[in-house]
């Protein structure tokens, strides 16, 4: 095996070089003779993986699947375990990312959440009220979601350090769209309402979904995580200004906080406005979606900074040759270095199992 973690940590924590740390403190095998600077500069190719790697369009995901609803696959450590590492197994991307769900924040918040098959995330008493926010709790992470680090501990052990392990987080724009909304929606409309019209229980709201992803992802770098990512999916629903205040201020507290743990990747769908004050924010590395080129991204960001992205989930369904060629295209045009493969949303769950494998070995095969 590659040594891919450290090439993965390297190319996000490379711009912070006050906070680069050794192979063994991020839990990946050192070459005694390379540190993680020597392995990033001396590579060929930039490390890859996919959003959402882990699960739906597997038919080994499928198949558990079959047996357990959705919750029981993220609360149960071994089953949890087992879907993270069943793409590395086909794949070997260069990183795993954890089988969970976002919306397993408000769930500890005394929230109810369920998840209705063939209809997504579904909330049955959707916060409307100031007397709604009063009754959401900054719950004990580590009692409520005790699950979600047995099951970093048991995927470290399937991984045995081959790997970085990444853990995640929806943003508290994202978490309130779901819970306002009670549902999924193409505008969040009824979510951006109560924003509007009642921005003092919205930004209590915000503020502890804040505090509590914040406590919780500590607890997932103390359980084995290598990284963090801040999955910010709706942030682009919001106009520049209105992303200021709803949205942005709440992660750059998610990334004060653990930007000295471990590697923060900041992903803001349909944010690309908001690349230049995310460059500064602290996080190691920047996610981009399919809408923004290469070199706007750079541009937007600065230049600096580790971006991850921004390969259309759709182009997926192209024949794999055409995949591969693209692959290599938007390698060039962000360039090997300081530069995350990745998709620009996650993966489909209908994407035929070949084309998700074109696109890994098109990252493996770069250079070569």
């Amino acid at each position: 095996m590659p040594r891919a973690p450290c090439r993965l940590q390297a190319a996000a924590v490379r711009c912070h070089p006050r906070r680069r740390r050794s192979a063994a403190q991020v839990g990946c095998r050192q070459d005694p003779e390379e540190g993680p600077a020597r392995t990033l500069l001396g590579r060929q190719r930039p490390p890859g993986w996919m959003m959402r790697q882990a699960g739906r369009y597997l038919p080994e995901f499928m198949a558990i699947k079959e047996k357990y609803d959705f919750f029981t696959r993220c609360k149960t450590p071994e089953l949890a375990s087992e879907i993270t590492v069943q793409p590395i197994r086909r794949y070997g991307m260069d990183a795993a990312i954890l089988f969970s769900d976002i919306l397993v924040i408000p769930q500890a918040m005394n929230i109810e959440v369920q998840m209705k098959p063939n209809f997504g995330p579904y909330l049955p008493n959707p916060i409307r009220s100031q007397k709604d926010v009063d009754n959401v709790i900054v719950p004990d992470v580590k009692e409520a979601l005790n699950y979600v680090y047995e099951a970093i501990k048991a995927t470290k052990e399937k991984l045995n350090d081959e790997i970085p392990l990444i853990g995640f987080a929806g943003s508290p724009w994202t978490i309130l769209c779901y819970c306002v909304q009670g549902q999924g929606s193409k505008n969040f409309d009824k979510a951006k309402e109560f924003c509007f019209t009642n921005p003092i229980a919205a930004h209590q709201l915000l503020q502890k979904i804040t505090d509590t992803t914040i406590a919780y992802l500590k607890e997932k770098v103390k359980a084995g995580c290598n990284a963090v990512q801040v999955f910010d999916s709706w942030g682009g629903m919001l106009s520049p200004v209105d992303y200021q205040e709803f949205s942005w201020q709440y992660i750059q507290q998610i990334i004060d906080a653990l930007k000295d743990d471990a590697p923060v990747i900041a992903f803001g769908k349909g944010c690309w406005f908001a690349l230049g004050d995310m460059a500064k924010s602290g996080a190691s590395a920047l996610g981009v979606d399919w809408t923004c080129s290469a070199r706007n991204a750079r541009y937007l960001s600065g230049g600096n900074i580790t971006l991850q992205g921004n390969f259309d989930p759709t182009r997926l369904f192209s024949p794999p040759a055409e995949i591969k060629k693209m692959v290599h295209q938007m390698i060039n045009e962000f360039g090997k270095d300081k530069y995350i493969v990745n998709l620009g949303h996650g993966i489909l769950p209908n994407i035929p199992l070949d084309h998700a494998k074109a696109f890994i070995d098109a990252v493996k095969e770069y250079g070569n």
